[in-house]
């Protein structure tokens, strides 16, 4: 199963080179996964349990325009309650951040924080807590893309 960002540019199926049909996909703006996000919830549950996966990966790019906009002060409309997932992100990590100097290299790094955090909310949540406590191989992987370099 693969949790990736909404953006076109990052072919799930390519990326992990698999033909159709042979990976499961979610997609939202950003790869976030939140406790409270439903939809992506209802996913992973179905991949885990029915789908019997074995792998979760979630896929964050660099240059990502979600977390790029989360790192401005700009209203953008409802989906600024979902950068908030993002935003959160940074707050934690604010000392982090403050010793970046270049705003690319913040970027970035608030991508890698971003999957980090996704793949942090995947683990803890019920679905994978009570598949391992099951004894069902699962793994869950993060992983970064850069888009110009593969």
């Amino acid at each position: 199963m693969q949790i990736g960002c909404s953006d076109s540019r990052v072919p799930a199926n390519q990326l992990i080179q698999l033909g159709p049909g042979e990976v499961f996909v979610h997609r939202n703006i950003a790869n976030v996964v939140s406790h409270t996000d439903l939809n992506c919830l209802s996913v992973v549950q179905y991949a885990v349990e029915v789908l019997k996966v074995e792998h979760i990966i979630v896929c964050g790019h660099y240059n990502c325009g979600g977390v790029s906009a989360s790192l401005h002060n700009h209203q953008y409309g409802l989906i600024d309650t979902w950068l908030m997932n993002i935003k959160d992100v940074y707050r934690r990590h604010k000392a982090e951040f403050e010793s970046i100097t270049d705003n690319n290299a913040r970027e970035r790094k608030l991508v890698e924080l971003n999957v980090h955090n996704s793949v942090n909310n995947v683990c803890h949540t019920t679905i994978v807590q009570n598949a391992w406590k099951r004894g069902q191989q699962l793994a869950v992987h993060g992983w970064a893309y850069d888009l110009e370099t593969g």
